[in-house]
C-alpha cells in the first residue's frame, strides 16, 4: 500500500482499528458508533471498515477468514489490499484495548481533513459558483457545512410508504415482559423492551427488595438474560435477601448465620432454584454507564437476548461532572444514556432513584421529588415511588406483621398513571400485592 498527503500517525491508526477488529471483533460494539466508513483516508481502508460495519449490523463473527469472504462475495478483495494485506494488519496492531484511542485519532484527522477540504470548496463557490441570488450561495455553503458532522442514520418515511410496516406491527404481539407482579402486569400488560424504568423511593422503605423480587420474576419467564449492578450491597447481601423472601427463612437470622439445619437445608434448596435463573450479578462500586453499556453488549453478543437491566442505585454511580455542568445536568446525561441503551439492548432498564429530602414530607410523592431530577422523568417511561401513609397502617388479617407500601405510578408513558398497595413483609424481604 502506498500513502500520498496522508499523515502517517493516522495511517498507523486506521491500520491499528482494523487489526484490532480482526483479532477481537468485539470491539466493533464501540468503534461502530465512534467512526463512519469516511473516516479513514485510504480506499482500501474504507472497503474494509464498510464490509466489517455491515457484518457487525447483521451480527457476523468478524475474523480474517469472515472478511475474506465477505470480500470475495462482493467482488472487493483486490481493492482492499488482499489476504496479505489483512494478515499483516493484524500483526502489526500493537494491542486491541487501545482501539477506542486509536479511533480517536482516525476521527480527529478525518474533521480536520473536512474542514480543509470545506474551505477549499468555499473558496470555490465564493470565486467561481454562478448564484442569481445571495441566498443561493448562503445556501449552498449551509449544505457543505452540514456535510461535516457524522451521518444521521434517520431515514424519511411518507405515510404512504409505512402503511404495511404499521400494520406488520398491529399484527405483531409485543414482546412484553412480566415483572412478577400480577395486579401490576394486569394493569400494564408487562415492561416493554427499550423502556426506562425508574424505581423512586426514600432509603429503607423496600425498593432494593422489590427490586430483587422484580429480578426474580422476569428471570423466570425465559425472556433473556437479567444483568444486575449493586452498589450499595455486596452478592453474599443479596443472595441474603433472594433467598429469605424465596425460602421464608428469616432474613435476620440469615444475616447472623444463625441457621438451624432445616434452615440450611431450605437455603440450599433455595440457592438451587436461583442456580437455574439466568441472572448475572455485579457487585462493583462507583460505575460508570459507559462500563454498563460495554458489558450489556458483551453480554447480549453471549447470550443472543437480554431480559432487563437493573441498577442500584442512580445517586451513587460515577457520574462524572464537565466543566461548567451541574449535578442535575450530569445526571440527566446519565438517564438519557441508560434510555439509548435500553433501545440499543432491547430491554428495560430499570434504575433505581432516591426522592428528595422534600419527597419525604409529602403526603403523596410526584416527580418533582426525583432526587437529583435534571431530565429523569422527562428520559423515563414508567416512574414509581414507594413511600408510606402513615393513615394506612392495616395490611389485612392475611399479612400480619407487615407493613403497608404505597406505590404511585406518577408516570407511565402511553399507559398512564395508578396506585397499588403492598404488604412488605421486612423480615423475609418479600411485597405482596394488596
Amino acid at each position: 500500500m502506498t500513502y500520498t498527503n496522508i499523515d502517517f500517525r493516522q495511517a498507523d491508526a486506521e491500520k491499528s482499528i482494523l487489526g484490532a477488529i480482526l483479532l477481537d471483533d468485539r470491539v466493533m460494539d464501540d468503534l461502530a458508533i465512534q467512526l463512519e466508513p469516511r473516516d479513514f483516508s485510504i480506499r482500501a481502508h474504507q472497503i474494509l471498515y464498510t464490509v466489517m460495519k455491515h457484518m457487525h449490523e447483521s451480527d457476523r463473527a468478524i475474523d480474517l477468514v469472515t472478511l475474506t469472504d465477505r470480500l470475495q462475495t462482493y467482488g472487493k478483495l483486490d481493492q482492499s489490499g488482499g489476504v496479505t494485506y489483512m494478515t499483516e494488519l493484524a500483526s502489526v496492531t500493537p494491542t486491541v484495548h487501545n482501539a477506542k484511542h486509536y479511533a480517536e485519532i482516525v476521527h480527529r484527522h478525518a474533521v480536520k481533513r473536512r474542514i480543509i477540504e470545506l474551505g477549499d470548496r468555499i473558496t470555490s463557490i465564493a470565486t467561481e459558483g454562478e448564484f442569481s441570488e445571495e441566498e443561493d450561495m448562503l445556501q449552498a455553503i449551509e449544505r457543505l457545512s452540514d456535510s461535516i458532522r457524522p451521518e444521521g442514520n434517520g431515514e424519511l418515511v411518507s405515510i404512504t410508504d409505512a402503511r404495511q410496516e404499521y400494520f406488520d406491527y398491529l399484527a405483531r404481539k409485543d414482546d412484553l415482559i412480566h415483572t412478577g407482579f400480577p395486579k401490576f402486569d394486569e394493569w400494564m400488560g408487562g415492561l416493554g423492551r427499550g423502556w426506562l424504568y425508574i424505581l423512586a423511593a426514600r432509603p429503607s422503605v423496600g425498593k432494593t427488595a422489590k427490586m430483587l423480587q422484580m429480578i426474580q420474576g422476569i428471570a423466570t419467564q425465559g425472556k433473556g438474560q437479567c444483568l444486575v449492578w449493586s452498589q450499595e450491597m455486596k452478592r453474599p447481601q443479596l443472595f441474603n435477601r433472594m433467598l429469605s423472601s424465596l425460602t421464608g427463612v428469616s432474613a435476620n437470622r440469615i444475616r447472623l448465620k444463625n441457621l438451624s439445619e432445616g434452615d440450611m437445608k431450605h437455603l440450599r434448596e433455595g440457592y438451587d432454584a436461583l442456580e437455574m435463573l439466568p441472572i448475572s450479578i455485579a457487585d462493583a462500586k462507583n460505575v460508570t454507564i459507559d462500563e454498563i453499556r460495554a458489558v450489556a453488549r458483551q453480554q447480549k453478543r453471549k447470550h443472543g437476548r437480554i431480559g432487563a437491566i437493573f441498577v442500584d442505585y442512580l445517586g451513587i454511580m460515577n457520574i462524572p461532572t464537565k466543566k461548567g455542568e451541574t449535578r442535575a445536568q450530569a445526571v440527566g446525561e446519565v438517564t438519557k444514556a441508560a434510555k439509548h441503551l435500553a433501545i440499543e439492548i432491547d430491554c428495560p432498564v430499570i434504575l433505581l432513584c432516591q426522592m428528595s429530602r422534600e419527597g419525604k414530607k409529602a403526603i403523596k410523592p410526584s416527580l418533582e421529588h426525583l432526587r437529583e431530577s435534571g431530565s429523569i422523568e422527562q428520559d423515563a417511561d414508567l416512574v414509581e415511588f414507594l413511600w408510606e401513609d402513615p393513615e394506612d397502617t392495616d395490611p389485612g388479617r392475611d399479612h400480619m406483621g407487615a407493613k403497608v407500601i404505597q406505590s404511585v405510578i406518577a408516570k407511565g408513558r402511553d399507559i398512564g398513571v395508578n396506585e397499588f398497595r403492598y404488604a412488605f413483609k421486612g423480615w423475609i424481604q418479600r411485597f405482596d400485592e394488596l
